[in-house]
Parts: structure tokens; sequence; C-alpha cells
């Protein structure tokens, strides 16, 4: 069954949130998102009253999220399957900046300024999206060049509610998913999630038209989009997200230090390779030693993402 969400509200963070859609395994949603500012398809700024908010607290305006979705049936153990049917962007245009205190080069961000120095000047980029040829263009002012780059349409931020109860802002990654901003997250893909709470509750936002690995200055081609996804329920346990592709099998890692989030992604596919594949422990590792690549997805949210990738040739 196809199912059609219009959103009339978002959420900005991962958790516990009441679902305006279920569906059943096997089924698809087609669902449109704002981008990570907020900005719909329209290039209009949606309203207050249709972000998360409450009298106690108040939520980052970061990528507000599509969803809940809460999927029958999926129980806390299960894993979630999301297959990456469609990123169709519905809008000619995208936006990145240079931020003051954050991005990949400073530890500036809220909560952490620790230097003496001043903080990175703002510098917001409007580049504009050919989306027959899939290239974006920009006006680089202080050089006077004009790049054509690839668009690579992905999402960045997909998860479901954490473990434990936990409530998470849309900015942090983790094992439930969240801001991984990893472009293999896309078209043609297949991610696993872990389900810690009945339904899973499934959220996505934040889709980018393009992002280098790392996401340096901590803001990509931020757009808006209409995604195709079929949901399905695995009877089965993961910890951290998975990814399939035609070539890859992956696992992403979040946490800080980098290095931390890195040791979990290998850690966990070597787990895939032995629990699936039916590898030997040291004989998965030694291969994935030679043959592995990584992806630093993002070094710049409250957790970094290191994406751990073994070629599908060998398995």
């Amino acid at each position: 069954m196809i199912h059609r969400l219009l959103p009339g509200f978002y959420f900005h963070t991962y958790g516990p949130n009441a679902p305006v859609l279920s569906i059943r395994s096997g089924d698809t949603v087609v669902a449109t998102t704002v981008d990570a500012g907020g900005f719909d398809e329209k290039g209009v700024l949606i309203s207050s009253d249709m972000r998360q908010s409450s009298p106690d607290t108040v939520y980052s305006s970061s990528n507000p999220l599509t969803g809940p979705v809460y999927v029958e049936g999926a129980e806390p153990g299960d894993t979630l399957s999301i297959e990456v049917l469609g990123i169709r962007l519905n809008r000619d245009s995208a936006w990145s900046r240079v931020a003051s205190n954050f991005g990949g080069l400073t530890e500036e961000a809220p909560g952490r300024r620790l230097l003496y120095n001043e903080a990175i000047p703002v510098k917001r980029y409007e580049w504009s999206l050919d989306l027959e040829e899939m290239t974006g263009s920009v006006q680089l002012s202080d050089s006077g060049r004009f790049p054509l780059i690839p668009l690579h349409p992905f999402i960045g931020s997909i998860g479901v509610a954490p473990r434990f109860g936990r409530v998470e802002m849309s900015l942090t990654p983790g094992e439930y998913g969240g801001n991984m901003d990893c472009s293999d997250v896309c078209e043609g893909a297949v991610l696993q999630l872990p389900v810690s709470v009945r339904g899973g509750l499934l959220v996505f936002g934040d889709v980018h038209a393009a992002q280098g690995d790392g996401e340096l200055c901590g803001v990509a081609l931020e757009t808006s989009a209409e995604l195709t996804l079929k949901i399905d329920v695995l009877k089965k346990s993961i910890e951290w997200p998975r990814i399939i592709s035609d070539d890859w099998i992956m696992v992403a890692g979040s946490s800080r230090p980098l290095m931390e989030a890195y040791k979990i992604a290998h850690v966990e596919i070597v787990r895939w390779l032995v629990d699936e594949y039916g590898f030997d422990k040291w004989d998965a590792l030694q291969l994935l030693s030679q043959v592995g690549r990584v992806r630093v997805a993002n070094t710049v949210d409250p957790n970094y993402t290191v994406v751990a990738k073994f070629p599908c040739r060998y398995l």
C-alpha cells in the first residue's frame, strides 16, 4: 500500500513523539520534506506553529523532521528496513553557509566556546540547481569563479526513536540513525535501523542536493524534496545503522571522538560479516583490513559519524 504524507507539523527531536501516520510492514510512504532551515519547496519558511515546541524548553530550529511514521508490528529488538525508492528534489535552489561557532575546523559550537579568537564570520551562499542536468552552481564572490558541480541527493537526517526512552535533538546522530549526513543514504540504498520503541517512530528530513565527506563547513546544499520510502519490519536485531547498496554493505558509527566512531563502525561490520555471511571473526577482520573503505560522513554534529564499507563482491 502507498501512503501519501503531506506534513503540517515538524519535529525537532528523535524520541517518543506522537505518530502522524500508521503503516504496515511492506508499505510505501511518499512524503515531502523541508530544508534544514525550515524552507519548503516554494522557498517559504514554515510557521512557528508548525514546529515542535514546549513551554518548558527551547528546541534547536535546525533540521525539521517529517513524521513520525508508526510501523505496525515493529517491536523493540526488531530492525526497520527503509528502501530509498526515490529522492525528487522539488525546487531549483539550495543554500549553504559558513557559520560562526560551527563546522569541522572549530571547537566553537554551543557549549564548547573555548577559543580566545574571534568566531568565523557568517557567509551565506545561494546555489542554483539544474534538476534536468543534475548540477549545481554558485557565484564565488571573492574569486569570480562560477563552479558547476554534480548533484548527489541524499537524506541527511533519518532515524527512529532512541533506546532507553531517550530524546535526542534533530542535529544528533546515534545508534538510532539521526543526523548522520551520510551521502550513501541515497536513491537505491537500503537503510536498516534498530527498533527500540514499539512502532519504530521513523522521522526524516534535511535532504542534501550535494555534500562533501565530513560536511566540513557544517552545512551542505540544503534543499527540499519528495521522498519515496518502502518500509519493512525485519525480525532480527542489530546495534547500529546498516546501509546496503549494489556494491557495498556499510555500518554507520556515531560518537566522539572520531576514533571511537571509527571503532564502532568497524566492530559492527565485522559482527555483520560473521553473523549473516558466515565469516570467521579473524578472517573477516583480515579481509576488511585489505579491501574495506571508510567514509567520514560528518565531523560537525554533536556526534561524529564514520561509515565502514565492505565490497559486496567478497560476500
